[in-house]
């Protein structure tokens, strides 16, 4: 059965920059099993309540600015597939989660990026759930406990955020920029509270991990972890299968659950 993964996809740019993480990112679909179908819950798309986008064939959404051309010329379109975008949303609704599906979304760039490095044939289904940024890590690990079936139908659940996201402490004298204390501190707690198992911890990191509200100002780019926590199970066990950093406080770690 296919793990869930938490992946951090970093800037846009990391589709055209060297960096460890984008060497993780192509390497990453050669070491599981070929999923079915992909199914990403990214930081990059808030709804009040749960969608799941139903398409055909996927646009490729180009939601940031200021970046090169290089970039915008970028295209990932890889099918849809509303039948199980249907699915999801009636295993979210079973589990008491309001859930509606979207008939036009394409993917944004925390589905796209790290897909276009990991499986670049695009020839793979790939859906996305929104997250719901005001409702917290409680919500997003119960989201992604609705979702845990899907795995044993040869699904896999990608939660796409960032292990460390406040871009104004970004150091931008380079990409290799030394990690900053602080990142170090918030991203050790982390992975020590996953590792031992204390899920009470995590889902209430906001107040009890180091310097969690400066590393992550907003929530909606550790959400997608509590979803593929969710979605391993409850006998899951935490692996980390990449861990970097770039300019010194965007850590770029990723866990797999199973």
């Amino acid at each position: 059965m296919l793990p869930s993964i938490f992946i951090s996809h970093g800037s846009p740019m990391l589709a055209l920059t060297e960096a460890p993480a984008r060497d993780f990112l192509r390497g990453f679909g050669h070491g599981i099993e070929r999923p079915k179908a992909i199914l990403v819950a990214s930081a990059h798309w808030e709804t009040a309540a749960p969608e799941v986008n139903a398409v055909v064939r996927n646009d490729t959404i180009y939601d940031f600015g200021g970046f090169p051309r290089a970039l915008y010329e970028l295209t990932y379109n890889p099918p849809g597939d509303p039948a199980l975008a249907e699915h999801v949303s009636d295993l979210l609704c079973a589990a008491g989660l309001q859930s509606s599906v979207d008939h036009k979304r394409g993917l944004d760039h925390g589905a796209w990026v790290p897909l276009y490095l990991a499986y670049p044939d695009a020839d793979i289904p790939v859906l996305q759930v929104s997250v719901q940024s005001h409702l917290g890590p409680a919500h997003h690990y119960e989201l992604g406990r609705a979702l845990a079936p899907l795995r044993e139908e040869g699904v896999l659940i990608i939660g796409s955020g960032s292990w460390t996201h406040n871009l104004r402490l970004l150091d931008r004298s380079g990409i290799s920029a030394p990690e900053a204390p602080h990142v170090v501190a918030f991203s050790d707690w982390m992975d020590q509270a996953l590792t031992e198992g204390r899920r009470c911890d995590l889902l209430t990191y906001r107040t009890k991990a180091p310097f969690a509200v400066q590393e992550h100002p907003t929530e909606e780019h550790l959400l997608p972890l509590f979803v593929a926590m969710g979605a391993g199970g409850e006998a899951a066990t935490p692996t980390r299968i990449h861990k970097s950093v770039t300019y010194g406080a965007l850590r770029m770690d990723a866990y797999a659950f199973s």
